[in-house]
């Protein structure tokens, strides 16, 4: 039975394959844990979709599922964190609360020509000074314009504001809270971060920025903190204060401890997204990556990050396993791996909707390269693992040239961390400690901490700190004229991915 003298905090996970709900208690430990997947819609080569109504319903069963699980009231939660897959788009209808198309998710790529288009003789880098970020067809206002632009009649509907943009934070939020009967539409600076819409530096939108997209103000929602109490849940959760938002990779950052200038973590998820905490300054990236927004606590100063997102890592093992059919679950492939090696000379580069950092080409698709007649399943198997270790140094490096910050140890999460196999690699080739953590849900738990520190259950990231623990950690073995050897491959294979798909494919 629950000890009901307790505090007790919910977070929703929102990610691109599934929604999950998990409840902590107040040593920051999982107390019970409910999970759904969701369709993915693929309509065209390069198109990525999700039914946003499919989501909210399935959220909803998700946190159902947690408090029955953990035998308790949504009375007896002090307070409700979200943390939510970026830059997937949703516009819905105010005033029927339902979505006027299936959201675009992170990964899709149809607005890569509006992308070229926006940047004209300025090229990617058009608002990179005000944004941070490069005009690529990963972020959210490109999306939002493609929608109002393609769905017949919505331009009109959006300028009157019978229209809302968000990401899924803010439809999560919106739902939760009352939907068309007064739901609440906001987003946290880490989503915002996100759209190529809101000014870095004095966290609003960029008025210059919709004009050029053609995105109206009135489908915009409002700006706040990650960590404050944006309203209150109607519903299942009726009472509970919905208290943080957070983009996944900023609530991992949060929930890993990386409060610090100079600390790190990995997410390895479906991508993996690397992010090095700055401080309170933004710094410009001359390297490939992103600078973005870390988090913000209530009304004290924002902390920013630089990031370092690679579009395809757990998705290769699941294409591995789906498409190619060579192992019937993702956790076989560290013993078929570990079989060999190494990996026979075989390298996979999986840039199957174009490389993210530090590239950025969307003309590159997925290779593979050093085939002979000696290469095996098992060493195709060691290629797909190896594919993410490698990705992730490039990243590194580019953290280095930009920040001359050189990352002592990772602090890795997410659900590759349980391959050892990867881990030791990732040590690797980095030729750093990589540490991965007791709690390995640090995106739910950042959201919780996040949401907690909005309602009193901590008292600060001081407190926070001290629940952080160390599950393993991983030294490198590797010398390092072998790591350079096996780099310089890498970066080979990589430039062979440049240049398969044309302007007017």
């Amino acid at each position: 039975m629950t000890d009901t003298s307790r505090t007790y905090v919910a977070a929703i996970d929102q990610g691109t394959t599934s929604s999950r709900c998990i409840i902590f208690d107040q040593d920051g430990g999982a107390v019970a844990v409910d999970q759904r997947e969701h369709r993915q819609i693929f309509p065209k080569p390069g198109w990525v979709e999700h039914d946003a109504a499919e989501i909210w319903s399935k959220v909803q069963a998700v946190v159902a599922g947690a408090l029955a699980k953990a035998g308790l009231r949504p009375d007896q939660l002090s307070a409700l964190g979200i943390t939510n897959q970026r830059e997937t788009t949703v516009l819905w209808d105010r005033s029927t609360g339902k979505p006027v198309h299936n959201a675009i998710v992170w990964q899709d790529t149809r607005t890569s020509a509006l992308c070229r288009e926006l940047g004209g003789s300025d090229g990617p880098d058009r608002f990179r000074d005000t944004t941070g970020l490069p005009l690529a067809s990963y972020f959210s206002g490109p999306k939002a314009a493609w929608l109002l632009d393609n769905v017949p009649g919505l331009r009109a509907r959006a300028e009157r504001g019978d229209i809302a943009f968000g990401t899924i934070d803010s439809w999560l939020i919106w739902n939760l809270t009352g939907g068309t009967e007064g739901g609440v539409h906001v987003t946290d600076v880490t989503n915002a971060s996100r759209t190529l819409l809101m000014d870095l530096e004095r966290l609003e939108w960029d008025r210059e920025i919709l004009d050029a997209l053609r995105v109206p103000a009135a489908v915009l929602p409002e700006i706040r903190s990650s960590s404050e109490v944006y309203g209150t849940a109607v519903g299942q959760l009726r009472g509970v204060p919905v208290a943080s938002a957070l983009g996944d990779q900023q609530a991992a950052v949060f929930g890993q401890a990386c409060y610090d200038t100079g600390t790190a973590k990995n997410t390895y998820g479906t991508g993996s997204f690397l992010l090095l905490n700055t401080g309170n300054r933004p710094v410009p990236s001359k390297s490939g990556l992103l600078t973005t927004m870390g988090y913000k606590i209530g009304d004290q100063d924002p902390v920013y990050c630089l990031e370092g997102s690679i579009a395809i890592t757990g998705a290769l093992v699941q294409w591995f396993r789906d498409q190619l059919g060579i192992i019937r679950d993702a956790s076989e492939i560290e013993a078929l791996a570990a079989s060999v090696d190494d990996n026979g000379g075989a390298y996979i580069v999986p840039a199957f909707s174009g490389l993210f950092a530090p590239y950025w080409r969307s003309d590159a698709r997925g290779v593979i390269t050093g085939l002979t007649r000696y290469v095996t399943k098992a060493h195709l198997a060691r290629a797909v693992l190896e594919a993410t270790s490698w990705q992730t140094r490039e990243v590194v490096d580019a953290m280095y040239q930009d920040s001359g910050v050189r990352i002592t140890t990772l602090k890795v999460d997410g659900g590759m961390t349980a391959n050892g196999l990867l881990m030791q690699h990732q040590a690797d080739v980095l030729g750093v400690p990589v540490i991965r953590p007791q709690v390995a849900e640090t995106t739910c738990l950042g959201a919780a901490y996040a949401a907690g520190l909005a309602t009193g259950v901590w008292s600060g990231t001081d407190e926070l700190k001290t629940h952080w623990k160390r599950d393993e950690e991983w030294a490198p073995r590797m010398g390092a004229e072998e790591r350079e050897r096996e780099y310089a491959r890498w970066r080979k294979a990589v430039e062979r991915s440049f240049g398969w798909q044309e302007e007017d494919d």
